[in-house]
């Protein structure tokens, strides 16, 4: 291959590394720490800051207003809706789009409040996923909590009444993952690594600063889903009733002030819909009867589907042998009211009773995300296995920071003192190797980024292990070129034979390296897994740097710059 195609390749690859590392470069160099915080934060803090911080924007520009003032760089989202309005509605643009033309172009303030909260969130979610994007640091550098859940198949055993196969745990255990997941937003931290660990075991780690008792109560929760009739005729009077006593309804603890707004067998609970932010947001009040029609966990699965009449997205969902029993006589007897999916005191959902259902439940009359959002929730709402807490270790912020500073300093003192030995011993080649050292190192980082591995401690120890080994390889490269230079041989042709002497010495020794951390990173876990990760693509980047990158540099020297003698010992002249 020609030095110009070697050249280019290697170009190439640079470029291409910068666009993975990037995001990486920019989120931990270039974003402020205060903007990283809150795209760290939950979609409850990102709701509760985006809405607080557009309200006191929009107070602010009220104020301006009144003093004809300019409209703040800060609210340029708003004047971009307010021309768009203008021009959609062909009215007159104002001469100057001061905050007085600007507030004037909406009919409410809580539209111009919408418009400034949607461009703060929208913000902030485009920070998050750039994060999702970039290198993850582990728990033991940025602290936090790891905890190992054991799933108790004896429990589900006896409360299945036979035996488990092979699908029966695997079902249990995928869907306590998703129950889990589902969950992960209340922590109000990052998004924790929640996977599965050997047959019947689950790992948690959440990064920051966490509150075990609070983590464990929501892990631990059991969800409460069951289904109740809707008592049409109590709602109405209750809503009529609110509607006149807002303030009066309730009392401080949430409960009706007054119990005779309806009878005593009817609870009224919030119907509560998802809102831009992926949270429960309230719509009204209802009535529903307070005895269970149905508990959720004679659920067994629930999907989305199409209708294969219409088209439209449908939830099906199947119940074990009790539950078809109890919900078919439930359906069979009121056919014509209304079925309310309750979750945690929350009305999800509510669907007409059309007919007697025994097994397989389909609910119609919704939108593609509506019903994924009730699939997910008929699936997730209890754990299908009871979790055991095996081990839960605790690190602190603190302590992670210091690992990140002596792991550098350990990768950086590392690097420099090989580079250091290099320029000494072999003079001019060294230089060489130092510039195939920094782009080896380089590599392994861009190829962490472009994967969104997450690096730990030991992934820095499997660096620092490349790190030697890249020198390795050109160490015996080098020691193969003095023998040739010292029978005498040219420059080209000691470094021809250097490299291809070498090649094979070199493969042997990365290849098993290579096998070794391929094994390692399948029978082991967690920091192994790491460390072994870490290892394998520091194989790959120290192979290409010492006989790609470092041949192309001497060639270079040889066939461009002309150089007759290579210096590369202080013996050999």
């Amino acid at each position: 291959m020609s030095k110009r195609y070697r050249l280019f390749i290697i170009l190439a690859m640079v470029g291409l590394c910068f666009i993975f590392l990037y995001p990486t470069i920019r989120w931990y160099y270039l974003i402020p720490k205060a903007d990283q915080s809150l795209a760290l934060g939950s979609r409850e803090q990102i709701k509760h800051y985006s809405s607080q911080t557009a309200q006191a924007d929009l107070q602010s520009l009220i104020e301006i207003a009144k003093s004809g003032g300019e409209t703040p760089e800060r609210l340029a989202p708003l004047v971009s809706s307010a021309k768009k309005q203008q021009k959609e509605a062909k009215l007159p643009v104002p001469p100057q789009w001061d905050a007085s033309a600007v507030l004037s172009t909406f009919s409410e303030r809580q539209e111009a409040q919408e418009v400034v909260e949607t461009a703060y969130r929208d913000k902030i979610f485009k920070l998050k996923n750039l994060q999702k994007n970039t290198v993850q640091l582990g728990l033991d550098l940025s602290g936090g909590l790891s905890i190992v859940l054991q799933a108790d198949m004896e429990a589900l055993k006896e409360r299945l009444g036979r035996d488990l196969n092979e699908a029966d745990r695997e079902d249990a255990v995928n869907r306590a993952l998703e129950v889990l997941n589902s969950r992960i937003d209340k922590f109000g931290l990052t998004e924790p690594v929640i996977r599965r660990q050997g047959s019947d075991q689950i790992y948690v780690e959440i990064p920051g600063t966490a509150d075990p008792e609070r983590i464990n109560d929501i892990i631990m929760g059991k969800g409460s889903l069951a289904f109740h009739l809707v008592d049409d005729s109590a709602a109405a009077a209750f809503n009529a009733y609110y509607a006149t006593h807002p303030t009066t309804t309730f009392d401080g603890n949430g409960n009706l002030a007054d119990p005779t707004i309806v009878p005593s067998d009817v609870q009224i609970l919030g119907v509560y819909t998802k809102d831009q932010y992926g949270l429960d947001e309230f719509v009204q009040y209802t009535a529903v009867k307070k005895e269970v029609g149905l508990d959720g966990n004679h659920i067994k699965n629930a999907l989305v589907e199409r209708n294969n009449l219409d088209g439209k997205p449908e939830v099906t969902f199947m119940l074990d042998t009790e539950g078809g029993e109890i919900f078919y006589r439930l359906t069979s007897a009121n056919v014509g009211k209304r079925l309310a999916i309750v979750l945690d005191d929350k009305v999800k959902s509510q669907a007409t009773i059309q007919t007697g259902i025994r097994d397989s439940v389909r609910l119609t009359g919704f939108s593609a995300e509506e019903a994924n959002n009730i699939a997910l929730t008929l699936r997730t709402a209890a754990l299908p296995v009871e979790l055991e807490v095996i081990t839960q270790q605790s690190i602190g912020p603190s302590l992670g920071s210091d690992t990140i500073r002596q792991g550098l300093y350990a990768l950086i003192g590392g690097l420099v003192a090989v580079m250091i030995f290099m320029l000494i011993y072999y003079q001019g080649a060294g230089i060489n190797a130092v510039v195939a050292q920094i782009l080896n190192i380089y590599f392994m980082f861009s190829i962490l980024s472009a994967f969104k591995f997450t690096l730990t401690l030991p992934s820095i120890a499997g660096f620092i292990l490349t790190i030697g080994m890249a020198v390795d390889a050109n160490v015996i490269v080098f020691e193969r070129m003095k023998e040739e230079l010292l029978l005498g041989k040219s420059r080209k042709a000691a470094i021809d034979a250097g490299f291809d002497k070498a090649f094979w010495a070199i493969m042997d020794s990365n290849i098993t390296t290579f096998i070794a951390a391929l094994f390692l990173s399948q029978l082991g876990s967690g920091p192994i897994q790491g460390f072994a990760v870490s290892l394998a693509i520091g194989v790959f980047s120290s192979v290409f740097t010492a006989l790609f990158v470092s041949r192309l540099i001497f060639d270079f020297g040889t066939d461009v710059l002309g150089s007759k003698k290579l210096s590369i010992s202080w013996r050999i002249k």
